[in-house]
């Protein structure tokens, strides 16, 4: 007879172990849901899911390029500081 898994490893998809799992990793509530129903309910285990998804999330917005934005320049005295802000679109560089 199999024992039940201990909550932190493995078991029952609750909101409370969604919550759990959101509050380690800062993923989105059904990315949780998602990743604990594919690792049947394995706190640990889900977490590396995300971790690799987040991953591949991030070369793929990695590879996108920002070619709109703003440069400013301001002056006090001898000392100068120009900013460049780059952004996706065109209207997030209007907005600047």
């Amino acid at each position: 007879e199999e024992a039940a898994p201990a909550p932190a490893t493995g078991g029952e998809v609750t909101p409370k172990t969604i919550k759990a799992l959101r509050d380690t990793t800062g993923a989105g509530m059904m990315d949780c849901k998602k990743a604990l129903l594919e690792c049947d309910g394995d706190q640990e285990a889900a977490a590396e899911v995300l971790r690799a998804k987040g991953l591949a999330q991030a070369d793929k917005k990695a590879a996108r390029v920002a070619a709109e934005g703003k440069i400013v320049v301001t002056t006090t005295g001898n000392k100068a500081v120009m900013v460049e802000v780059n952004c996706e679109t065109d209207f997030v560089g209007k907005d600047a």
